[in-house]
């Protein structure tokens, strides 16, 4: 696989993967007579997601500046960060093993996409293992607060890219066909 599409270094996906994309621009989605239900549902926990990594990266900027007592934010790491973890996790392996394959039959142009998608998701089970691991040594006292701020903030800027290019890709499809056949 090119290198160039890994999670940490890629920018987008590649052109050819956004061939819906002109037919259903972002700003038009909320819109779409398909999107309540399992669209909306699937961007709500993108929202999330990103709600989660933005607390816990800001709790992490608040704790380096001293601005949040270490054992605030050590509660609000472990009812945040658990939530992320557990919800991240879950929410991967119900699209690798039931949405991803039931939207490659309806796109097969777009099969190299859900590809990478899967890369990404096995590549980010190693940063929620590094994630997880950063958090334990924080709510253990046993690293400084500056070394999680930097694993939070480089987890969430991967996170980030990964759901954009997941929605440019999945929303598209599901507003095309429709969420029937996916639940």
């Amino acid at each position: 696989m090119d290198k160039t599409l890994d999670l940490t270094r890629r920018d987008g996906l590649p052109e050819a993967l956004y061939a819906l994309r002109a037919d259903y621009p972002r700003d038009t989605w909320q819109t779409h007579r398909n999107f309540d239900g399992l669209v909306a549902f699937w961007l709500d926990r993108h929202l999330m997601f990103r709600r989660l990594a933005e607390t816990l990266r800001q709790d992490a900027e608040a704790a380096v500046d001293g601005a949040i007592d270490l054992r605030r934010m050590q509660a609000r790491l472990t009812r945040f960060g658990g939530m992320l973890l557990q919800q991240l996790h879950d929410h991967h392996q119900i699209e690798d093993v039931h949405y991803f394959p039931k939207l490659v039959a309806y796109e097969a142009r777009l099969s190299r996409g859900f590809d990478i998608l899967d890369r990404d998701h096995h590549a980010m089970d190693g940063l929620l293992q590094r994630f997880a691991e950063s958090a334990n040594g924080v709510l253990q006292d046993k690293i400084e607060r500056g070394a999680f701020h930097t694993e939070i903030t480089g987890f969430e800027t991967l996170l980030l890219r990964h759901l954009e290019d997941e929605e440019d890709l999945i929303v598209p499809v599901l507003l095309k066909h429709g969420p029937q056949g996916m639940e």
